[in-house]
């Protein structure tokens, strides 16, 4: 374990700060040091130098200036990936003085031109500008609203619902999770946005965190396959970590736990499952087959969290 740890830590500021408080958990003050580094070095450094001076990245909301399709993938470039990323890293809010008022002036939705920090149609979208929103100081709640308006009849959310869909999605539910308890965590919302994030919780457990309601049968490959970044995609790990976070433990997902178990290497490790396509600013992690820093450290840390 030592050996492993000891990868672990040999690591970006923005990876290590989070080994160094919730796998090590070194004396506080240390891993603050460490987080202080993400926005001056590595990772958060590089990111936030790409930032325009329209406070934008890429020159886009959700996607960068111009990008009119194709491609090997999703790019993920514009202002609400790079956002996410570096709220996720850990830098703080004080490293991007200005950006909402920016943003507020400058960014618009690719989706009619609606204004960035009054979100957009799709559930997705609107939970990481939601989480994004809070971290930076936004006013966003109107967001949080359109959470409980939009929940559909079986608890969860999907980003297709413009398109007539009335059944959730794992993914898009998850998503949406995300970003009702970051808002939830930042003293926001009411009885009424936390009874909506647990009846989200809700269509997730009823299905083991991986299985049809109706047969059982596991929803698809991507449950199961580790991917970092997480990005907008589902699994059982990116669900597990939520429910960490989220302090809730139910005997339901007992089984998605040793779905996480089970993955593990021989050397203690857990390995990249592929990044998702596209068009990035750098790689912060390996290549699919290669053990991951990022996936080794969520797995470790869900795993003490269940078992403790």
């Amino acid at each position: 374990m030592r050996e492993l740890t000891g990868w672990l830590l040999d690591s970006d500021p923005a990876l290590r700060w989070q080994v160094e408080r919730d796998l090590v958990r070194v004396h506080e003050a240390v891993w603050r040091a460490t987080w202080g580094r993400v926005a001056r070095e590595g990772f958060g450094a590089r990111l936030l130098a790409a930032q325009g001076a329209d406070g934008m990245w890429a020159g886009g909301a959700f996607f960068p200036a111009g990008f009119v399709g194709g491609g090997s993938g999703q790019p993920w470039t514009a202002t609400t990936w790079s956002l996410t990323s570096l709220r996720e890293w850990g830098v703080e809010a004080s490293a991007l003085a200005g950006t909402v008022e920016l943003l507020a002036a400058n960014a618009r939705w690719e989706y009619q031109g609606l204004p960035y920090w009054g979100g957009e149609v799709d559930c997705c979208i609107n939970s990481w500008t939601l989480a994004n929103g809070v971290w930076l100081g936004a006013e966003v709640d109107g967001i949080a609203r359109w959470f409980v308006d939009h929940q559909l009849a079986d608890g969860g959310w999907n980003c297709e619902w413009i398109e007539g869909s009335v059944r959730s999605s794992f993914h898009s539910t998850l998503n949406s999770l995300k970003g009702l308890l970051a808002f939830e965590a930042a003293g926001g919302g009411g009885a009424e946005v936390r009874a909506a994030r647990v009846r989200g919780e809700e269509y997730l457990l009823e299905r083991g965190l991986f299985r049809r309601l109706s047969t059982g049968e596991v929803v698809g490959e991507w449950a199961t396959t580790f991917r970092s970044p997480f990005r907008w995609g589902y699994s059982v790990l990116n669900a597990l970590d939520y429910f960490r976070a989220a302090g809730r433990k139910d005997p339901r997902m007992a089984e998605a736990v040793e779905v996480v178990r089970r993955a593990r290497q021989d050397d203690g490790t857990w390995l990249q499952g592929g990044r998702h396509p596209g068009d990035v600013w750098f790689e912060i992690d390996v290549e699919k087959g290669k053990p991951s820093k990022w996936l080794t450290f969520y797995a470790l840390r869900v795993l003490e969290w269940w078992d403790r």
